[in-house]
């Protein structure tokens, strides 16, 4: 682009974002073209309607959109200082997108495509030819952007958040849960100092009792106890399928699974894109030798094509006028049985024998006439069939040459 940095870049070409990069071009192209006074110096000549940021991107009327690329083209190859005449609609598609990459090459322009993507007038080729030749154009006129100016921040203080008590909040509620628990484990947990206080008594006595204590507790009153409070104990926690844990536990076992099976299949799948891209490269540099063999053959193509097309016009001219021929001796073959009527019906009427000895003379004359008439006739016609067998030959033996150093 015309600029010191690209508007945009992408590094990798297989990214999704690589796909809208000519998007980003085109309404580049746009606010070039705005620059140039294309609305008041383009738009106003041809009576079009100005184009829009999707124009030569989303192909609608290839017909419309490839004269309005020709056209656009052959404006900026003016505005850059060199000769073309607009186009016509007439004209050679082939003839007319090889003079503008002509054009493109002279200004130093690398043009690495086949010049075929241009024939529908719309993509990214078309995008980058004709932004390519506004960037010539912008350079000429010694235009250049400005950086954007970006004013300060004014420091503005963020707004508290006020807490609201009905919002419960799942971190805050576990935190209380443990606690509760904690001091539930607190309580249950026997303190020396507790039982000291408790009984009143010093750890020296306690630690020498004067008597073995013995339980009085009774086994029997243990277990009816514990058979009765014993269904108050059990707690049953019924399952939700809301439950944030059963996810969690869902998405670890998925998880789990994915990484076994992308543990066989990871590297396959890194072999066959490390494929695809030496593939892909082999045939983007295959294609490229291609379009550099082809480069001469095709454009000796289309010179030999100009050639046929004007003896194909010469041809047409000679038809015209051997047309004409055949009509004007049609005329007089009419005109001359006319005469041969009326001279019939008056020599019926004439009693006299030299005016009749005189009209047979001329009669005779004008059949000898005719003959010599007749014959330069065949002369013209045979040597007419010569000159188109002749034609005809040449142009067999030019297309047998065209096709035989197209195929090697």
């Amino acid at each position: 682009m015309f600029r010191e940095a690209a508007k945009i870049v992408i590094d990798d070409s297989t990214a999704p974002s690589a796909t809208y990069v000519v998007n980003v071009r085109m309404e580049d192209l746009l606010d070039k073209l705005k620059l140039l006074n294309y609305d008041t110096e383009f738009l106003q000549d041809l009576k079009m309607k100005p184009i829009n940021r999707h124009y030569f991107v989303v192909p609608t009327n290839p017909g419309e959109q490839f004269y309005m690329f020709t056209s656009l083209a052959a404006w900026l190859i003016r505005k850059i200082g060199k000769n073309f005449d607009p186009p016509q609609e007439y004209d050679d598609p082939n003839s007319t997108i090889s003079l503008i990459l002509d054009h493109l090459r002279e200004i130093g322009v690398s043009v690495e495509f086949p010049p075929n993507k241009l024939k529908q007038g719309v993509g990214e080729h078309a995008v980058y030819v004709l932004d390519s030749l506004a960037d010539e154009a912008l350079t000429l006129l010694k235009f250049k952007w400005k950086k954007i100016e970006i004013p300060p921040d004014d420091p503005t203080p963020e707004p508290e958040i006020e807490d609201d008590d009905a919002e419960l909040i799942l971190e805050k509620v576990e935190e209380e849960m443990m606690a509760e628990y904690e001091e539930e484990d607190e309580e249950d947990v026997l303190h020396v100092d507790d039982i000291t206080k408790l009984y009143g008594r010093n750890m020296y006595d306690v630690q020498k009792p004067e008597h073995i204590l013995e339980s009085k507790t009774d086994t029997e009153e243990w277990r009816l106890e514990l058979e009765r409070v014993l269904p108050q104990l059990k707690v049953t926690i019924k399952t939700d399928s809301r439950d944030w844990r059963a996810h969690l536990d869902q998405m670890k076992q998925h998880r789990s699974n994915m990484n076994t099976s992308l543990a066989g299949t990871k590297g396959q799948l890194e072999k066959l894109h490390l494929d695809i891209g030496n593939t892909m490269d082999k045939i983007r540099t295959r294609e490229m030798y291609l379009n550099r063999q082809l480069e001469p053959i095709l454009q000796e193509f289309r010179t030999l094509q100009e050639e046929l097309s004007k003896v194909k016009e010469q041809y047409r001219d000679v038809s015209g006028g051997v047309t004409e021929r055949t009509r004007v001796l049609n005329k007089l073959t009419d005109e001359l049985e006319q005469v041969k009527r009326e001279m019939d019906e008056r020599g019926s009427s004439m009693t006299d024998g030299t005016p009749l000895i005189n009209i047979k003379k001329t009669i005779t004359k004008m059949k000898s006439e005719i003959s010599e008439m007749n014959v330069r006739i065949g002369v013209l016609e045979y040597s007419l069939m010569c000159a188109r067998v002749r034609d005809r030959t040449q142009l067999q033996e030019d297309m047998n040459i065209t096709n035989s150093s197209v195929m090697i």
